[in-house]
């Protein structure tokens, strides 16, 4: 059973649906019934033209799910549209559907957390994770958006904004969680580049190929992280670097900052270093000051102590850390590896023990647990 090839054809599935009338989350619950026929019926019969079956079915799903709703029988007449058998045409929708789902009847947030669930293949769980709010907070966010949208037909496309978060929580999900989206959010984002000329697309692109270009030396064989100070540079991508860099010189020529740009300024600056010492820390903060400014966001702060910590100290990262919320996520990981650097073994190697358990996936937790033991054995011995 291929579930890359089902993840991959979902979105134009519910494009094409919404295009013939369905409201979005009708549309949604037809496609997900759709899928389910396909995880039981394919293993042993998958068809010639797998995109073309799932819009049939699923147009039926949503017909039948029509049919059964007496406050939407006026929609009946809609079984004449019903998709000619035949090969579907090969047209590529996922991008349309982003905007459609940043409708303007929502708010970015909730546009943003329902393209995130309904297209972008996340869990409610690792939405949450992303807004730093509780997953219950969360499904009542897209709950609600759901709502908003039913009956709405979407043919208002909303604004680049909202769909350029979408497409940085997608690629950062892919980069580092359990679901690998990080290659179809980075082909989206070029095809979004390519048909607007917009500063923070470009950011977003650069910010992309920069991270992705790293990717390679982010594990061990044995699958276990490799921390960025500790990575074979030389199993960095250089063309993606390359081409990286020369698209953020071009946006931030236009002298239009934005938040994208801000964080692709600052992956550029460790790409450019040839060994983690030589990392120009100093510049790295005042990016990241550029970047408080903008977003003010208490993820930003949490990785600006970490470059203070760098550039003037870890004493000086500490001080900066202590104003923060000590509840953020990695906030007790960031805590134990500036203890560590300040000479306090003892201290870093509890932190990094209580930041294991609160590690939100295996890999992470994995390395928490490496670095707490390996400071114990030292500060034992």
């Amino acid at each position: 059973m291929n579930e890359a090839l089902l993840r991959s054809l979902t979105p134009s599935v519910l494009a094409i649906l919404v295009r013939r009338g369905a409201d979005f989350s009708a549309a949604e619950d037809a496609v997900q019934d759709a899928l389910v026929e396909a995880v039981r019926g394919w293993p042993a019969d998958q068809p010639r033209d797998p995109k073309g079956w799932l819009v049939t079915v699923a147009w039926r799903k949503f017909l039948d799910a029509t049919r059964a709703d007496a406050a939407r029988r006026r929609r009946e007449d809609l079984v004449d549209e019903e998709p000619a058998p035949g090969p579907s045409p090969a047209v590529d929708d996922t991008l349309q559907l982003y905007f459609l789902c940043a409708h303007p009847s929502l708010t970015p947030a909730s546009a943003v957390a329902l393209t995130l669930r309904a297209v972008g293949g996340l869990t409610t769980r690792q939405i949450a994770q992303a807004y730093l709010v509780p997953e219950a907070t969360m499904a009542q966010r897209i709950s609600r958006a759901k709502r908003t949208v039913s009956g709405v037909r979407l043919d208002q496309p909303g604004d680049v904004a909202t769909v350029l978060r979408v497409l940085y929580l997608v690629f950062n999900e892919g980069y580092s969680g359990d679901v690998d989206l990080a290659a179809e959010a980075i082909r989206l984002t070029r095809q979004l580049s390519a048909a607007i000329d917009h500063p923070e697309v470009a950011g977003l692109l650069a910010l992309m190929l920069l991270h992705h270009a790293r990717r390679a030396a982010r594990t061990a064989p044995d699958g276990s992280l490799v921390p960025l100070a500790e990575q074979d540079r030389g199993r960095w991508d250089t063309e993606l670097i390359t081409e990286g860099v020369e698209i953020l010189q071009t946006a931030l020529a236009r002298d239009r900052l934005g938040e994208f740009q801000a964080q692709a300024a600052i992956a550029a600056l460790h790409a450019d270093a040839p060994t983690a010492e030589e990392t120009d820390w100093v510049q790295i903060v005042e990016w990241y000051d550029e970047l408080t400014r903008l977003t003010d966001s208490p993820v930003v702060r949490l990785n600006r102590a970490v470059a203070v910590g760098e550039a003037d100290g870890p004493r000086a990262g500490l001080a900066v850390l202590a104003a923060l919320d000590d509840s953020l996520p990695r906030h007790t990981a960031v805590a134990a590896y500036l203890h560590e650097r300040d000479g306090d073994l003892a201290t870093a190697a509890r932190l990094y023990a209580e930041a294991a358990q609160k590690a939100p996936n295996l890999a992470e937790r994995d390395h928490l647990t490496r670095q707490a033991a390996r400071l114990n054995s030292r500060w034992c011995r």
